[in-house]
């Protein structure tokens, strides 16, 4: 079984969408059009274009009986909306349809990485003073927001450079870096500042829960012109042929590497996949093979089976450390009835403190 590379079905989705809703009217502007045309005009194969056309048959307003789908009719090679389905009317929200619009604009605007906060700040101001929402009692606060990620944004909008300690896990150090952020993003749930590192000389992504201290520069945030963005819209982390390749087998309770991390290569192998990732060094594939159950065995690189065994022989060796024999016989103290009576259960924070 070999894995298919992944399709950005949403991004194709949302491009169709987008030329769906700017049909109808281009359409009702154009009645008895030639479909070539149209597709000329529009930027799109003719097939494309019939094909949207047959989606649109089947769109219209909510009972989608005869008189609700929106209706063309065709001569040819020609085509004609005869019916609407409304969407040539101005947009009238219900009460609870702008409430419901005022929460996601409100959550797009706290999202770190939007292009433009100041045009989503614009919308939300003029729903609000539209629909009488002003101030409505709706708080919105994205899983990510700490008072980390609201220091990352101020720098960021404010132009200042950083000094961070940042944690690196694939190479599991700590090191103190000085930042001139970018931008600020928010991929898969996580929010990330994106920077020029001065100590590495090049841009770089970090995790805002890897950033374990922020201080807040009197400098101001320097660039340099070579400084180009991460494009991200595939994810964080983007293989490449120049990274290492390796090669594990994993039994079924590990399978959900597959889905989890982007693999090349997925073969069944009996009840085992053999499953082959690009890693950013071999010392994370390391740490993160130790960490998986006892149903995953390294086939390649070598290097990385050789890694894993000797890490391992020696976390048994330091559990084969014979504990030593001699115990101390304990001090017996008279108990009165008192003390007795006043007996804790082991572990109590209290007694601890008092013993330590």
């Amino acid at each position: 079984m070999t894995r298919p590379a992944a399709r950005n079905g949403s991004r194709a989705s949302a491009d169709r969408l987008a030329r769906l809703l700017n049909l109808v009217p281009y359409l009702l502007a154009r009645p008895g059009i030639e479909i070539a045309e149209a597709a000329g005009d529009l930027g799109v194969t003719e097939r494309q274009l019939r094909e949207d056309l047959e989606l649109l048959w089947v769109c219209g307003l909510p009972g989608y009986g005869p008189g609700d789908l929106i209706d063309m009719a065709f001569d040819g090679d020609r085509v004609t909306i005869t019916y609407d389905a409304g969407i040539d009317r101005p947009l009238r929200l219900t009460p609870d349809e702008a409430l419901a619009l005022v929460v996601a604009l409100r959550m797009l605007a706290e999202t770190p990485g939007v292009a433009n906060r100041e045009a989503v700040e614009r919308a939300l101001a003029k729903i609000e003073d539209a629909g009488d929402l002003v101030g409505a009692p709706v708080a919105v606060r994205l899983p990510g927001d700490t008072p980390r990620v609201e220091a990352l944004r101020a720098a960021v909008e404010g132009g200042k450079a950083l000094g961070i300690t940042y944690y690196t896990a694939a190479r599991d150090e700590t090191t103190e870096r000085v930042i001139d952020p970018l931008r600020m993003l928010m991929v898969g749930g996580r929010a990330y500042v994106e920077a020029w590192c001065r100590r590495a000389e090049a841009v770089r992504l970090f995790r805002a829960d890897r950033i374990d201290a922020i201080t807040e520069l009197d400098e101001p945030a320097t660039v340099p012109p070579q400084a180009v963005p991460h494009d991200l819209t595939e994810g964080v982390f983007r293989p490449s042929a120049d990274l290492p390749l390796i090669t594990v087998r994993i039994g079924r309770g590990e399978r959900w590497i597959t889905e989890y991390y982007p693999c090349e290569r997925v073969e069944a192998d009996g009840d085992q996949w053999l499953v082959s990732l690009r890693v950013t060094d071999l010392g994370w594939a390391r740490r993160f093979v130790l960490g998986l159950g006892p149903e995953v065995t390294v086939v390649a690189p070598v290097e990385l089976a050789e890694q894993v065994r000797a890490t391992a022989a020696a976390a048994l060796d330091a559990y084969a450390v014979p504990a030593p024999t001699t115990v101390p016989a304990p001090t017996t103290v008279p108990r009165s009835p008192e003390v007795d009576a006043e007996r804790v259960p082991p572990g109590d924070p209290a007694v601890a403190g008092r013993t330590q």
